[in-house]
């Protein structure tokens, strides 16, 4: 048996397989763009306060009970006055003076298309009659702001801001008198930062301690992306959070649907992840804090927050509270700064160990070329050729086989109905010319876990979204418009099969002709930026093994 070709079957049918289950989730950029089509209305709310559930358990989190309802003409001006409008050089961010919650971020730097297909800038926080995705935060407890009688509506000095050229900190106070306690939830904003400070002033001027917990969480309906953003692969939609034994935990929405998760951690994180976007809620990393994921029942729902320490400030007395919440892209190195581990929500998979160092060679070739479509070209290089030793043992062991091509093939017409007699001619040929039928794909087997951190690298790439290359190629994490990179990749597959030996058994050869017709096909609906590395690594293996036959010709003529 051919077990060369066999096994080479086998890698290549498990990353066909990988590839099916993307293709498998892929939702077509008609029904997304028709989605966020419908996301560009007016955000209303109703104007009722929504009733707040408080549990009884200090480490669990208030869950708004009533969905937002559609909005009439009357509670459209109700809602436009209470929205704040708070705009910096990175994004615009809505916040609505019913409880101080956070319901629309658009990032002014992230498009939904590129500017040209008329993109505008992307809502990743949006609160709609279709679709549900906010920030909440506040006071519970025996004293706290948010009651099961409803939620504090604060009162603001002017309902727009801006943070201009030359500032350093713009601070948003919203305020509130209860009962003697002046109360101000406090909003920071710095230049080119996606972090916003969320603080409470607390000034109890009352005769009475005041006691309290911050709260903080996203609330968010089940609803895809509004925007498609990754040329046909559905990536991971769901919560993310660290603890105490796993340092990044995923549950997804049918996770949270089936059991709820709590947890408690000094520090810590809670995330909702979004392909190239994230939001996430950041308490003190001194403090130990309550952490929980959970879907509202009956609702399409989902809450996934945490609780503060306990605030207990005497009469007279003052006190603060400050958590940071992230709303933004994934860049690895503004998430490790601002949380440990967070980070890590640019998911590389159990491959991390290696697709980071992978990353941060991309960067640095990036920042000396200047265009992610030459970087990946150059680091696809870069990684072929410190891989060379283990593809030099494979690509020796092909051109050896397929040397042996014409006499496999009459050995097979002499004993091809006695396998036991194939089997045993096979074996003595193979060491009559000392070739070891497995040894071409092994080596081929310990490169898969680089190539394939190098695919998640450029999947999880915040930083080739919407870049352009060249030509017809304007956007590295969209598919090929014109499908042309997929083509040459297919012919690349196809001239790559020249060069290489086709197995004896008919099967096998008919499958491996068919490879090429099919990674076409998977590849049309990939990113450009992943296909032009697939196609580059094809081209550069095809040099290689030229290189290599002619090594042996010239030892065989010597």
């Amino acid at each position: 048996m051919d077990w060369q070709k066999t096994l080479n079957l086998v890698a290549i049918g498990v990353v066909a397989w990988l590839l099916l289950i993307q293709w498998d989730q892929f939702d077509g950029a008609e029904t997304a763009m028709q989605a966020a089509n419908s996301s560009e209305q007016v955000i209303t709310v109703s104007g009722e306060l929504p009733a707040v559930e408080i549990n009884t358990l200090a480490d669990e989190l208030p869950s708004v009970a009533s969905e937002i309802p559609a909005s009439t003409g009357s509670s459209d001006k109700v809602s436009d006055n209470r929205l704040v409008t708070v705009t910096t050089d990175v994004f615009e961010v809505s916040i609505d003076t019913l409880g101080g919650d956070i319901v629309q971020v658009r990032l002014l730097n992230h498009l939904t298309a590129m500017p040209e297909d008329g993109g505008v800038p992307f809502e990743l926080l949006t609160r709609s009659n279709s679709n549900q995705y906010v920030a909440q935060s506040g006071l519970i407890g025996k004293n706290g702001t948010d009651t099961a009688k409803g939620r504090p509506l604060f009162a603001v000095a002017t309902n727009s801001y801006q943070l201009t050229n030359g500032d350093q900190q713009l601070n948003v106070d919203l305020t509130l008198n209860q009962d003697g306690v002046k109360i101000v939830k406090r909003f920071q904003f710095k230049p080119s930062d996606y972090t916003i400070g969320v603080q409470y002033l607390i000034n109890n001027l009352s005769y009475e301690p005041w006691q309290g917990t911050f709260y903080g969480q996203i609330k968010r309906d089940s609803h895809e992306p509004l925007v498609e953003s990754s040329g046909g692969i559905a990536p991971y939609l769901g919560a993310a959070l660290r603890e105490t034994e796993k340092n990044y935990a995923k549950y997804d929405f049918s996770d949270m649907a089936d059991e709820s998760v709590k947890t408690s951690i000094q520090g810590g994180w809670v995330a909702m992840v979004q392909h190239y976007f994230v939001s996430a809620w950041v308490p003190p990393r001194d403090d130990k804090n309550a952490f929980s994921l959970r879907k509202l029942s009956g609702q399409d729902v989902y809450l996934m927050g945490f609780t503060g320490k306990n605030l207990n400030i005497p009469a007279g007395g003052f006190g603060e509270y400050q958590a940071q919440f992230y709303v933004g892209p994934k860049d690895q190195k503004t998430l490790s700064e601002l949380a440990e581990y967070l980070d890590l929500t640019v998911d590389y998979g159990f491959l991390w160990m290696v697709a980071k160092p992978i990353f941060a060679a991309m960067k640095w070739i990036y920042a000396v070329v200047g265009n992610w479509g030459w970087a990946i070209i150059l680091l696809t290089f870069v990684i072929k050729v410190l891989l060379y030793p283990l593809s030099a043992t494979s690509l020796r062991s092909m051109a050896k086989m397929r040397n042996l091509q014409p006499e496999m093939t009459r050995l097979k017409e002499l004993y091809g109905d006695d396998r036991q007699k194939m089997s045993q001619e096979l074996m003595g040929l193979y060491k009559k010319e000392k070739v070891n039928p497995a040894g071409g794909c092994f080596p081929m087997l310990l490169q898969m876990p680089v190539f394939l951190a190098l695919y998640w690298v450029l999947l999880e790439s915040v930083e080739i979204r919407h870049m352009p290359w060249i030509f017809w190629i304007q956007d590295l994490s969209a598919k090929d418009p014109y499908f042309i990179l997929p083509l040459v990749m297919g012919a690349s597959m196809l001239l790559m099969q020249k060069m290489q030996p086709m197995p004896t058994d008919p099967m096998q050869a008919k499958v491996m002709q068919l490879m090429p017709i099919m990674f076409t096909f998977f590849f049309m609906i990939f990113p450009a930026g992943l296909v032009l590395y697939w196609t580059i690594n094809n081209l550069l293996s095809m040099l290689q093994q030229w290189y290599v036959n002619n090594q042996l010709k010239t030892a065989k003529k010597n």
